[in-house]
């Protein structure tokens, strides 16, 4: 670390006993001669063209301060910094695991303090035409893990299905999950996600000659209007998957599981591959006090269509078609993005330090954090894969060690 050399040694005395007791002993001289570093913002990026867009940038350098994070990604170890510490960047890695991992590591770390820090997610994702167009900024409300439910070929479903997954513990798509794992959704704090929505809305966004081309094919479907559209800024949900998926059938069946598991109220609108593992790494963290729920941005810019138009094969919409979105869709994170994070340090002191208050309900389909459910079966007793995991069920339950 090359800044934030502690002066006092009260403090220096502290961190050093909890480095001692959680950090390799390697770290702990560093640490020890370290404050702790309390940012205002977080910005999270999930690989390298994502978290290279913020840096170079006029606003703030922040690879000024580089903090090596214990049980970060080991392609991206270090934590990035402004002198300051008022901003800072992870890049966490791909995919659910990975996300959850890092975001763990980082929200347990004594290195920092993140009791009011912003954590503005900050990815590309694919987009759904009825909702959005390719290039565009969408701010979510619900993060949806759509892939966790019983899947069977599309080539072995009963004829009366229209897809192979099956709400875990259901017996048709059409009904609510009974077997309950707790990270089906998130929700987060609409005032923010609004507020944040309305800052990027400042922005001049992106585009491409490729895009503009692309997305015109789109026009062909009225259903299809949004995404012939040019880019702007929606409020509308993110699925989670590690599955990457392409085409009419998966996109429909996990917008529908998406309504399905609100209770309605969600919209699918992007389909990405970490957050509903960052939203419970994030959510453990605030029940151990590290973390405010409240305080969480859900930003995901569109990089492609998550379904071809009508007459193009999936397999060319994923593959090879000339969508022309990535390089606009990376550097709209930054236009987007920089308004929000200017935003929130601009307000600081008389509306962000308080944070913004939450109308909604936050959190999981448990009432974890406290507070109703708006979304749920409400009753989840009746679980037949935990049934089927049981320890009671097995023929070798009454196996004894020989002494």
């Amino acid at each position: 670390m090359r800044s934030f050399i502690s002066g006092l040694a009260v403090a220096s005395s502290l961190l050093s006993y909890v480095c001692a007791a959680r950090l390799p002993a390697r770290l702990e001289a560093r640490a020890a001669n370290s404050t702790v570093v309390k940012p205002k913002v977080f910005i999270v990026s999930m690989f390298d063209p994502e978290a290279e867009v913020w840096y170079g940038i006029p606003e703030f350098d922040l690879l000024a301060v580089n903090i090596t994070l214990p049980g970060g990604s080991p392609l991206f170890p270090d934590v990035h910094c402004t002198v300051s510490g008022d901003v800072c960047q992870i890049t966490i890695g791909e995919s659910e695991i990975n996300a959850a991992t890092s975001i763990t590591s980082l929200a347990y770390s004594p290195l920092f303090d993140l009791t009011t820090t912003y954590f503005m997610i900050a990815g590309i994702a694919g987009v759904n035409p009825e909702v959005a167009s390719i290039c565009s900024v969408t701010f979510a409300k619900y993060a949806v893990q759509v892939a966790l439910q019983y899947e069977f070929s599309q080539l072995e479903i009963p004829s009366n299905f229209t897809t192979g997954y099956i709400p875990l513990g259901a017996h048709s798509p059409q009904q609510y999950p009974t077997s309950i794992y707790g990270t089906e959704v998130f929700e987060f704090n609409a005032n923010l996600q609004h507020w944040a929505a309305t800052q990027a809305r400042t922005a001049t966004l992106n585009d491409s000659a490729d895009a503009v081309a692309y997305r015109a094919n789109y026009a062909v479907k009225a259903a299809y209007a949004a995404g012939a559209a040019p880019p702007t800024v929606y409020e509308c949900d993110v699925a989670t998957s590690d599955v990457y998926y392409s085409g009419k059938i998966l996109s429909e069946t996990f917008g529908n599981y998406t309504t399905l598991i609100t209770n309605g109220s969600g919209v699918y609108c992007t389909t990405a591959q970490e957050d509903n593992a960052t939203g419970e790494a994030l959510l453990r963290a605030a029940l151990s006090k590290l973390v405010d729920f409240s305080r969480i941005i859900v930003m995901r810019t569109a990089s492609d269509f998550d379904r071809p138009w009508p007459g193009e094969a999936a397999t060319t919409n994923l593959w090879w078609a000339a969508q022309g979105a990535f390089p606009p869709a990376i550097m709209n994170l930054y236009l987007a993005g920089i308004k929000v994070v200017e935003g929130l340090l601009e307000g600081w002191e008389s509306t962000f330090a308080d944070g913004m208050k939450a109308d909604n309900y936050l959190g999981d389909i448990f009432g974890s954090l406290g507070g109703t459910p708006d979304f749920g079966p409400f009753d989840y007793d009746n679980n037949p894969v935990k049934a089927k995991r049981s320890m009671k069920s097995m023929k070798y339950k009454t196996w004894k060690p020989v002494a």
